[in-house]
């Protein structure tokens, strides 16, 4: 789990707080019992730890040769506890692979340790005389809290280097993301990542705290995990990035997510099914949160297909392609006249007795269209806002080349 160089050269002995040093005899029975204890502490694992039999093979072999190797140790240090080299904790850590921090936590680092420690002070009337016994135990439980302090030491230093390469790794996914690298590539990413999901995924932008705690990433991971399979987290100087998969929320869920945020808009791209689709995602997300200033009036979060206008009138070429594929053409391919109803009613100031008289029709046939606007494009020209999309909608439509 550690090398060597993991630990200082030199470091002050809490252990040989004047510990007797031990007689010959006992230094000499210790060693030769040390293959039979080792053989005792592996069977004693597997009956005392339920955990420890469902290991893969070789998650076991390395926690089996760090209990060979802490009681092996030991006996090294016992047989001259005056000091506490460096040697005596890497030694016990040092052949265990990096890996296994994250498959084992803390926790059954510890649980294992008192297991170990149990079944040596269980040994010892065996090996040791009677009028050593005592001192023997003293030293044992010291040893056990030097190689414990030395595991937690262990698992934090591992943890805070997965942490700094999992930061490094997805601020490189969101790259990929925004460039639009291909499907593999992005799933190599996410892979590399832990990711379980690639399906229904939906990026949150929004701004960072100008006094970011430290525990403004943290705090966004432990929310996203509770609505979505997997998560990332990524701050790109002032705006910070949520890329969630597997979704599971509703528009509820996504206001708890928007408080963590700094002051400014906070937008939600559109659900992409997919991996493939995450950069289109991502990209409106973006987008919507350099437009969103353009509507002071807009609900924080925000989705980012609710700011097409914005959007496009901020040069985003994909909400410009939106609004003209679904609004304007569906509203065009309708018929029945609801395009020139549109034009009026907006003209008219929402006038449906002024369009009424424009069109030369009943105003309830206008109330009609007005419904069938609605009903085709998603969008209720009785409501304002939803009127200044399909406006805007009207005049991109209006704009596009012909041959387009």
């Amino acid at each position: 789990m550690a090398q060597e160089s993991d630990f200082p050269t030199k470091q002050p002995s809490r252990m040989a707080n004047h510990l007797p040093k031990p007689s010959p005899q006992t230094i000499k029975r210790l060693k030769s019992h040390l293959g039979e204890l080792s053989t005792t502490a592996l069977r004693y694992l597997e009956k005392s730890l339920p955990w420890y039999g469902s290991l893969a093979p070789e998650e076991r072999a390395a926690l089996g040769l760090v209990a060979q190797k802490g009681i092996a140790t030991f006996v090294s240090w016992y047989e001259e506890p005056d000091s506490t080299p460096a040697w005596v904790m890497s030694d016990v850590f040092g052949a265990a692979p990096t890996e296994l921090t994250r498959s084992i936590s803390l926790q059954k680092a510890l649980a294992l340790l008192r297991t170990i420690v149990e079944l040596v002070e269980s040994q010892v009337p065996d090996i040791v005389i009677e009028s050593e016994q005592a001192q023997v135990r003293e030293a044992v439980l010291r040893y056990s809290r030097e190689v414990a302090f030395a595991a937690a030491d262990v698992y934090a230093r591992a943890a805070e280097t997965r942490g700094a390469l999992d930061s490094r790794l997805e601020a490189q996914f969101i790259d990929a993301v925004l460039r639009g690298e291909s499907q593999e590539s992005l799933s190599s990413r996410v892979a590399a990542l832990g990711w379980r999901s690639q399906k229904n995924l939906r990026v949150m932008v929004g701004m960072t705290p100008k006094m970011a705690p430290s525990t403004f990433v943290n705090a966004l991971r432990r929310v996203a995990a509770r609505y979505s399979r997997d998560s990332l987290v990524s701050v790109l100087g002032e705006r910070s990035i949520m890329v969630l998969s597997g979704t599971r929320f509703d528009e509820v869920d996504f206001h708890r997510m928007a408080r963590l945020f700094g002051d400014g808009p906070v937008v939600y791209s559109p659900l992409a099914p997919n991996i493939k689709d995450v950069h289109h995602a991502a990209l409106a997300a973006m987008s919507g949160v350099s437009a969103a200033r353009a509507w002071p009036q807009a609900p924080t979060p925000v989705a980012a297909d609710d700011l097409w206008p914005e959007r496009a009138f901020n040069g985003d070429q994909l909400a410009r392609t939106a609004l003209l594929e679904r609004v304007y053409r569906p509203l065009i391919e309708a018929g029945n006249a609801l395009a020139e109803t549109l034009c009026s009613y907006l003209a008219l100031g929402f006038s449906l007795e002024g369009t009424a008289r424009e069109l030369f029709v009943h105003a309830n046939t206008v109330r009609y269209r007005l419904k069938r606007i609605s009903e085709v494009t998603g969008w209720d020209p009785l409501s304002a806002r939803d009127a200044f999309v399909l406006h805007t909608a009207l005049l991109v439509g209006r704009l596009q080349p012909e041959d387009d």
